[in-house]
């Protein structure tokens, strides 16, 4: 179980699978367009974040947060043009690689369009070319998870997650396999996005593979940074942060990594039934030890007593990453505000609905209705022209 982007957009939520997306990573042999492109190298920088087992889940991941924040500030990427966008392709009927280029992009915003219509609405608003750097971002996330909650999934296995983050690593030093890598490897080289988060999330995949249960919830945070918080880290250095902003660095990539857990910590409450029907619990096993529940109490699916003041907790501490998460957003660049905030109140009412089903997350599928939608888009919209200091001072002082 597996939830991505932006900030909070998850591409799970529509069921309908990326048939045409699903990257071929048992045949590693690039596309002919891909062979024409020749993309500078992008930015690429390790981390060993999560190597050290004596340290917390939140102390690992704050490393890398650290790094990103540092990779922003200096601002470190390629100046140069990153392909010879007026050269001519032999045998494209006069095409040249700015115009494959161009439909790699509109293939990417086509998905974004199918898959995140709110979010995509958003990214409308923003400048032409971080729109579609997000679209990038997106798809390849996408096309990440499709690879473990896709109709290929039960033949996926560690050697083709290891081929898929080769192929990333080639992308990211301009060796693109398909149009789709196309648009990232290109978006790499124009802002300062560094590999770590994307490797991160490939790492998540793998214990989607291996694992299907979590001891205490410094385990499954860990979990949900790999899955969803690496989407923030991916997205903030598109995105931008305002030049009237007086927070931190490390203080917005915080944010964009407190909302990443907030959504997969929605998922997973929203999901249990759906995930426990696959013999997958994503619930801290301890705490529900304290609660007086086991496995065998979420298989039967009942809703008990206990059940409900046990979600009353779980669904308490996804809206205090939601809170941390809010307080973020208003310091984003004011073109990039208003899609995140539509995505981020829609999905916190996630939340609301289930509490509204009666914590029956077993047989009921909490969702937000038309209605609830439409009403949340102006109320995003008010929030994403107040300028950050501002609206940061009322978030705090509520």
């Amino acid at each position: 179980m597996s939830g991505v982007l932006l900030w909070v957009v998850n591409p799970k939520e529509n069921a309908t699978s990326l048939l045409s997306l699903m990257p071929r990573i048992c045949s590693p042999k690039r596309s002919k367009f891909c062979s024409r492109l020749n993309f500078s190298p992008g930015i690429v920088a390790y981390s060993g974040a999560v190597a050290h087992p004596p340290r917390t889940s939140e102390e690992k991941v704050y490393e890398v947060v650290l790094k990103q924040a540092a990779l922003v500030r200096e601002q470190r990427r390629p100046k140069e043009k990153a392909l010879d966008f007026d050269q001519r392709i032999e045998g494209s009927d006069g095409l040249t690689n700015w115009d494959l280029l161009n439909e790699a992009y509109d293939r990417c915003g086509e998905v974004c369009a199918e898959y995140a219509k709110t979010f995509y609405l958003g990214t409308l608003l923003m400048t032409p070319e971080r729109r579609r750097a997000v679209w990038a971002i997106y798809v390849w996330c996408r096309r990440t998870d499709e690879l473990v909650d896709g109709p290929n999934a039960s033949y996926i296995t560690p050697k083709a997650l290891d081929r898929w983050e080769k192929r990333l690593t080639d992308l990211f030093e301009g060796r693109p396999y398909d149009m789709y890598d196309a648009a990232l490897s290109d978006t790499v080289t124009k802002y300062p996005v560094d590999i770590q988060p994307f490797k991160d999330m490939v790492e998540g995949m793998r214990l989607d593979l291996r694992k299907s249960r979590y001891q205490n919830f410094d385990e499954l945070y860990l979990y949900c940074y790999y899955v969803a918080g690496t989407v923030g880290l991916m997205s903030v250095p598109v995105m931008g942060i305002a030049p009237e902003s007086k927070a931190s660095t490390e203080t917005v990539y915080n944010a964009a990594l407190a909302l990443g857990i907030a959504n997969q910590l929605t998922n997973i409450l929203r999901d249990v039934g759906e995930d426990a029907r696959r013999g997958r619990i994503y619930l801290p096993q301890d705490e529900l030890a304290q609660a007086g529940l086991s496995d065998d109490d979420i298989f039967r699916g009942k809703v008990t007593d206990k059940w409900q003041s046990f979600m009353k907790d779980q669904i308490k501490r996804a809206r205090m990453f939601f809170d941390e998460a809010e307080k973020g957003v208003a310091e984003l660049n004011s073109a990039s505000r208003w899609p995140v905030w539509a995505s981020l109140l829609l999905y916190r009412q996630i939340l609301d609905a289930i509490e509204a089903n009666g914590y029956d997350n077993f047989t009921k599928r909490a969702y937000v209705g038309k209605a609830k939608k439409l009403v949340s888009l102006p109320i995003a919209y008010g929030r994403a022209i107040i300028g950050p200091s501002k609206l940061t001072e009322q978030l705090v002082a509520r």
